[in-house]
């Protein structure tokens, strides 16, 4: 198995939320690609985070490009220069007005390596205590729901979790906690 050879690269669009490059590639046998189209995205975190009282928080949130309202972890992008940790406890403040005392790394995952190459990584927070009011960017209107740890693995069991990288969060974090 070998790389492909890149000839060629171009931008044709770079925004903050949409930057998206054509690639010329060479194949290892031989034939060309002339338009290979990858979506670049900053990294991300997603949490998985149980309060003291063993509820673990979710979002409820509208998702244009599902044109769903959907029950989610918190998650947020990974500002430039900021360490992973950090990431995670500023959005969780941010998102749910918690704060915890306990973070862990679970695992780290690409959402789709054929088409962007950004990786997305999970952490565990435990001990979580409201702090302070919800602080959302002008675009977001976001429910913080809690549910018991059962009742969190029942609905990932029941399918009720439409982000597949959330989905895959919780699978590496109940194993980790023993409830698979």
């Amino acid at each position: 198995m070998q790389k492909w050879k890149l000839l060629e690269s171009k931008y044709i669009i770079q925004r903050p939320w949409a930057t998206l490059r054509v690639d010329k590639l060479e194949l290892p046998n031989g034939n060309i690609k002339d338009e290979y189209y990858v979506l670049e995205y900053p990294r991300w975190v997603n949490m998985v985070a149980i309060t003291e009282d063993q509820k673990v928080l979710f979002v409820r949130q509208y998702r244009h490009g599902a044109d769903e309202i959907m029950v989610e972890l918190p998650a947020g992008v990974v500002e430039e220069g900021e360490e992973l940790e950090a990431a995670a406890r500023r959005e969780l403040l941010e998102e749910t007005g918690y704060a915890f005392d306990t973070i862990e790394y679970i695992c780290e995952l690409y959402a789709n390596p054929a088409t962007s190459g950004n990786l997305t990584y999970t952490y565990l927070l435990t001990g979580g205590k409201k702090i302070q009011e919800q602080e959302l960017d002008n675009s977001e209107d976001i429910e913080v729901v809690e549910m018991s740890i059962e009742k969190a693995r029942q609905f990932l069991f029941d399918n009720k979790i439409g982000q597949a990288l959330h989905s895959a969060a919780l699978f590496y974090t109940f194993k980790k906690m023993g409830l698979l």
